[in-house]
């Protein structure tokens, strides 16, 4: 049986949302849980407390989604913020 998988980009931001992460997984519940736990040592998320996620959008493809996150790094933080403040303006922790 072909199982459809799919692929996360996520956005992680800190306690005052000042910092805004990109990220991009296969398991977004497994991965946010490694930001959490602060998993890897010398990662920018643990040095800068991003662990808080606020938004997500998911893809059938994985290049679609590496795609998506390229765009989205070399964006604009206000484009960053924008999508936030579209789907969760009060930057709520999104429960998984």
């Amino acid at each position: 049986m072909n199982t459809l998988r799919q692929y996360y980009v996520y956005f992680l931001t800190n306690k005052g949302n000042k910092v805004i992460y990109i990220g991009i997984t296969n398991d977004l519940e497994k991965r946010i849980g490694e930001h959490k736990e602060g998993k890897y040592d010398n990662s920018f998320t643990k040095k800068y407390g991003c662990n808080k996620l606020v938004y997500f959008e998911s893809y059938q493809w994985v290049q679609q989604a590496i795609d998506r996150e390229k765009r989205l790094k070399g964006g604009s933080r206000q484009v960053k913020v924008d999508l936030i403040n579209q789907d969760n303006p009060e930057w709520n922790e999104l429960n998984l």
